[in-house]
C-alpha cells in the first residue's frame, strides 16, 4: 500500500488550495507506542477536525485497492472503522500503465453524518497505525479537507489566510523541516 499514491495525494495535487501539515506526535515521532501517546495523536487529529467541522455535517471518505475496477467486498475490520460506507467512486492510480497486470485502482467509499469530536477515533487509530491509508474528512462542499496519515495530517484550505490561522494555533504540531515536511 506504501508504494501507491493515496487519494489525498492526487486530491492535493489536482486542487489549488492551500495546504497545511501538522505532525501528529512531538518531534515528529511517525508511530504512537503507548496509550499516552495515542491520546496525543486522537487529541491533535481531533482537535483541527473540531476547528473546521463543528456543527457541521462532514464526509467521512476512505479508500481501498484493487487490480480490478469493480471494488470488493469491504473488509469487516474497514466497516469497523467507518460504519455505513457506500462505493462512491473507483479510479486508476496510473493511467498511464499500459500493462493490465500493473493496474491499480482506488476505490472511495463515502458516508456523511455530523461532526461530533471522537466520532471517527476506530478510523483516526487505524490511519495512525498505518492499517489504512487516504482516509479523507470533508466539508459537503469540499472546500476544507483533513487528510490524516501515519505521522500526522494534511489540511486542505481555501485560502492561505485560512491556513495560516490553523497553522498559527498549532506552531508546536509543525514540523521543523524548512520544507514542512
Amino acid at each position: 500500500m506504501a508504494l501507491l499514491p493515496s487519494a489525498g495525494r492526487q486530491l492535493e495535487a489536482r486542487l489549488p488550495r492551500s495546504v497545511g501539515r501538522f505532525h501528529s506526535l512531538p518531534e515528529s515521532k511517525r508511530y504512537p507506542e503507548d496509550s499516552s501517546e495515542y491520546d496525543i495523536v486522537l487529541h491533535r487529529y481531533n482537535t483541527v477536525l473540531d476547528e473546521l467541522f463543528r456543527e457541521q455535517e462532514v464526509r467521512i471518505i476512505t479508500a481501498t485497492w484493487s487490480s480490478g475496477p469493480e471494488p470488493p467486498a469491504l473488509p469487516e475490520r474497514h466497516s469497523r472503522w467507518h460504519p455505513d460506507a457506500y462505493h462512491w467512486t473507483s479510479f486508476r492510480t496510473d493511467e498511464d500503465e499500459t500493462d493490465p497486470d500493473f493496474f491499480t485502482y482506488v476505490h472511495l467509499h463515502a458516508s456523511r453524518v455530523p461532526w461530533r469530536h471522537g466520532s471517527i477515533d476506530d478510523l483516526l487509530r487505524a490511519v495512525a497505525e498505518d492499517l489504512t491509508a487516504g482516509a479523507m474528512i470533508t466539508s459537503l462542499s469540499f472546500d476544507r479537507i483533513h487528510h490524516p496519515y501515519d505521522g500526522g495530517a494534511d489540511v486542505l484550505l481555501p485560502t492561505a489566510a485560512d491556513r495560516d490561522a490553523v497553522k498559527h494555533r498549532h506552531t508546536d504540531w509543525l514540523s521543523l523541516h524548512p520544507n514542512g515536511f
